[in-house]
């Protein structure tokens, strides 16, 4: 059971304040997204001509993707603070606990819908999606 429920019209009021979020999020998972495509090409070149000034970038691109992760995280945190799921960053993907005909559902909104217009059972994903 979740700790607070959202009606509609609340979960539809924290809209622009989420896509604003994840649009302010959207260089930062860029940034990850290269970073981690970095650390697997140096990870290769170690593999294939030993460490040495190799080892040194590794560890430099996995501080910077450590401190990529942290600031992420920072700014998802007042979305966990007011009892919103986040189920993808990458896609700006959220759930809104709710009740609906007495029982716990969730309603579902992702990055560049004009508002919340589906909403999903707890046992299901974002594929149950069924319109409100």
């Amino acid at each position: 059971m979740a700790s607070r429920y959202f009606t509609l019209e609340e979960a539809r009021g924290l809209v622009s304040w989420l896509e604003e979020t994840f649009q302010a999020l959207a260089p930062l998972r860029q940034r990850l997204g290269e970073l981690h495509d970095e650390i697997r090409e140096l990870q290769n070149s170690i593999l294939s001509n030993g460490g040495g000034a190799v080892d040194e970038q590794l560890a430099t691109q996995r501080r910077d993707l450590d401190k990529t992760s942290r600031l992420i995280e920072e700014r998802i945190q007042p979305i966990h603070e007011r009892g919103i799921l986040v189920k993808s960053i990458q896609r700006g993907l959220v759930d809104f606990p709710s009740i609906r005909e007495g029982r716990e559902v969730y309603l579902c909104w992702h990055a560049g819908e004009p508002e919340i217009q589906s909403w999903h059972e707890v046992d299901v994903g974002f594929a149950g999606r069924q319109p409100l």
